[in-house]
């Protein structure tokens, strides 16, 4: 993964914590807080908490397939109200964008990629799309974490400031 950026190495660790942190705070609430609305002001892909969670896993299993020129899953059929179903789905495509990030070549990191995204075309490095995808990531769970607090239920802190990753600490005086 260092061929990548050591920024691209931390946003891993944190993503990765934070989908653990996910996991578990879903499996105390139950699997009815998937249900919960994505909210109005959408473009109607998610309804539902549990959308934005399958699109979290959704997109980074793309991201990957897209850099390799791989034909793109359809993850329609990913359970969006089941934990169980969602969360071996994120491993297994975290499990493949870590790998295809370690193996990707280091002289190729700048190279222009062209792909479609929805009605877009898209002409970026690789880098960049890697960068974009971990970016994407956190931007969801923020803004899951803000649907819960909208409905009553809080979870904890999740800014990477009270993380332990790079160093420091964080907690009540």
């Amino acid at each position: 993964m260092t061929t990548c950026s050591s920024t691209c190495c931390f946003l891993l660790d944190y993503t990765a914590g934070e989908r653990q942190n996910w996991y578990e705070w879903l499996g105390q609430h139950g699997e009815q807080v998937l249900k919960i609305s994505a909210g109005p002001g959408g473009d109607g892909r998610f309804e539902t908490l549990g959308d934005l969670v399958r699109h979290i896993f959704s997109a980074e299993k793309r991201s990957m397939e897209r850099l390799s020129g791989r034909p793109l899953t359809d993850t329609a059929s990913v359970g969006n109200d089941n934990i169980e179903a969602l969360f071996p789905f994120g491993e297994q495509s975290r499990k493949e964008f870590q790998e295809f990030v370690a193996a990707f070549p280091a002289e190729d990191w700048n190279v222009p990629n062209h792909c479609k995204i929805m009605n877009y075309a898209l002409r970026a490095p690789p880098k960049k799309i890697v960068m974009h995808t971990l970016m994407h990531e956190t931007r969801h769970w923020a803004q899951i974490a803000t649907l819960l607090r909208w409905n009553g239920l809080m979870s904890e802190l999740h800014d990477f400031i009270a993380r332990p990753l790079m160093g420091g600490e964080f907690g009540p005086r």
